[in-house]
């Protein structure tokens, strides 16, 4: 999973703690952006919600022994001066190859390092950010008016990105890219985060999987123990919990185990 901007206000932390809960897993793979520093060095408060995710991913490392490998992103590149850096379960690195269950070869990266913004004019990425963060308020209200009006929730900066030409061009030319660097490392996939947008489809002969946000898709890439990997919306994830359609531990090796929010 990745893009969870802890310490925001539209981090949607406690479904995603709710979604780790009900899934059991030798590995979770955090790929960049968990903690929103830029944020919280503008002022951002860190929440109680917050603090009750970090605490399930501790749980889930001490009493259930999953190893966690934390990819820094750029919002939480403050990370950088630490790499490499391994304290019991805990890793956290710049990028990671997973060998999965079929032996094909997934390198996980947050992604950032192909955002010639992001890389090269911080601030500017920053002052992107800023904005982004206001369309998420605006986003707040106008989805308070639609509830109040019975209606579904609907995401007013995904329909702003798809609209316009410049940002579905970028992803595009972000998951070329993604791609070559695949073929680099000889990998025969990548799974990324950055552009909050939940993907799995071919590029060229990569398979690219990208793990979406938890600030307005809340989505995941989930590995099961037959190599399968997909993914997956939060909504459909909790569908399938309560029609029992997510499989057990013997079916798969990241399942739904038990547990409440």
């Amino acid at each position: 999973m990745s893009d969870l901007h802890l310490g925001t206000k539209d981090c949607k932390a406690d479904e995603c703690r709710k979604f780790l809960k009900h899934v059991r897993a030798g590995k979770i793979v955090l790929v960049g952006d968990i903690v929103d520093a830029w944020a919280l060095s503008r002022g951002s408060r860190w929440r109680r919600r917050h603090t009750r995710f970090v605490r399930t991913l501790l749980r889930k490392m001490e009493q259930e022994d999953v190893e966690v490998l934390y990819l820094r992103g750029n919002h939480d590149d403050i990370l950088e001066k630490f790499l490499p850096f391994h304290l019991g379960g805990l890793k956290i690195a710049r990028e990671y190859v997973h060998q999965a269950v079929d032996g094909r070869r997934y390198l996980c990266v947050h992604g950032d390092g192909f955002d010639a913004i992001s890389t090269n004019h911080r601030w500017l990425a920053m002052l992107g950010s800023l904005g982004y963060d206001v369309l998420l308020m605006v986003n707040r209200f106008y989805n308070k008016y639609r509830a109040w009006r019975g209606r579904e929730y609907y995401s007013v900066s995904r329909a702003i990105k798809g609209r316009v030409k410049s940002a579905v061009n970028f992803i595009g030319k972000y998951e070329e890219q993604l791609q070559r660097l695949a073929v680099k490392r000889q990998c025969d996939g990548i799974i990324a985060g950055h552009v909050h947008h939940p993907a799995d489809t071919m590029v060229g002969k990569v398979r690219y999987l990208n793990c979406g946000d938890w600030v307005e898709t809340m989505s995941a890439v989930l590995e099961y123990g037959d190599g399968r990997m997909e993914t997956v919306l939060y909504k459909d994830f909790m569908k399938r919990l309560a029609y029992g359609k997510c499989g057990t531990m013997e079916d798969a090796e990241t399942s739904p185990g038990t547990g409440d929010s």
